[in-house]
């Protein structure tokens, strides 16, 4: 009896080893691939390989056209995603339309995303000025809640997840005095819609990303991360002077569930798998996960 009962100790606590060895190796860091943009549209399967490698977990695409993800069938893009221990968890779609947004949805299906992230006003309404180099859009926020509302409800009919992704012009009065980030909060339905927040981008509108997590508790629920330098220009992670810290003490409430570091450009010589080397290790030293 005294034999069984240690075999069966042995046995219970070998398997809750296991159990806690599952649990510290879950997905935990996330990278959004538009950073590695010029390099994904040469050679994907090998800037994909050096990512994992790094010790990115999961990835947000930005590369689907005609069908493909990076040149990629949906099928193999998963499958070449397994091989390097990736996994999808959500994808940027800028083109999308009531009219091929089902076809979007079912190849993000079948390649095993959970979200659908549309990170510009979609349909035309996007506006970008050369000379300015500022960024904004037309149709109006109640235009744009209500194709976000609409798209939304596909995406959850196919057991997938919308959210959308703001830049600084969002936070900012349009013509009508209308801040369209608020706009969106109060008028999509939680069920439907959710948000992506950039926080260099909310910073960069002067807008406080803490604030938005307290009025709008666990519509967060994905966060874009990367630093802003003293000139107000992209930086890796740490090397900025954005709170990363304060923003983590939030994340229960803001609803966050994953994060990608993402560096629009990089400057001074900096290559962008450098940018996220160096914001890899921040992170992870910040405690992220």
């Amino acid at each position: 009896m005294k034999i069984f009962f240690k075999v069966l100790v042995v046995s219970v606590v070998a398997l809750l080893s296991v159990s806690c060895n599952q649990e510290n190796s879950e997905k935990s860091e996330g990278i959004a691939l538009y950073t590695l943009r010029d390099a994904m549209a040469t050679n994907p399967k090998e800037v994909l390989r050096e990512v994992s490698e790094l010790g990115y977990d999961y990835i947000e695409d930005a590369g689907y056209a005609d069908g493909k993800f990076y040149g990629m069938s949906p099928q193999e893009f998963k499958a070449y995603l397994e091989e390097v221990g990736l996994e999808p968890v959500s994808s940027h779609q800028s083109g999308i339309t009531y009219e091929n947004a089902d076809q979007i949805i079912a190849d993000l299906k079948t390649v095993g995303f959970e979200y659908l992230v549309i990170p510009i006003p979609p349909m035309g309404h996007f506006t970008f000025d050369m000379e300015t180099r500022s960024m904004g859009m037309t149709g109006g926020a109640e235009n744009l809640a209500q194709i976000l509302n609409t798209i939304g409800e596909k995406c959850k009919a196919a057991g997938i997840k919308l959210l959308y992704h703001n830049h600084d012009f969002e936070l900012k009065p349009d013509a009508d005095g209308v801040v369209v980030l608020d706009y969106l909060l109060a008028h999509t339905d939680p069920a439907v819609v959710n948000f992506e927040i950039d926080l260099y981008w909310t910073a960069k509108a002067e807008a406080d990303a803490l604030k938005y997590f307290e009025k709008y508790p666990g519509r967060f629920v994905a966060w874009h991360l990367k630093d802003m330098d003293s000139a107000g220009q992209f930086a890796p992670i740490g090397e900025g002077q954005l709170d990363f810290a304060s923003y983590l003490t939030k994340k229960e409430q803001a609803g966050m569930k994953y994060f990608f570091v993402e560096q629009d450009m990089t400057f001074d010589g900096m290559t962008p798998m450098e940018a996220v080397t160096i914001s890899h290790k921040a992170i992870t030293e910040l405690g992220y996960e």
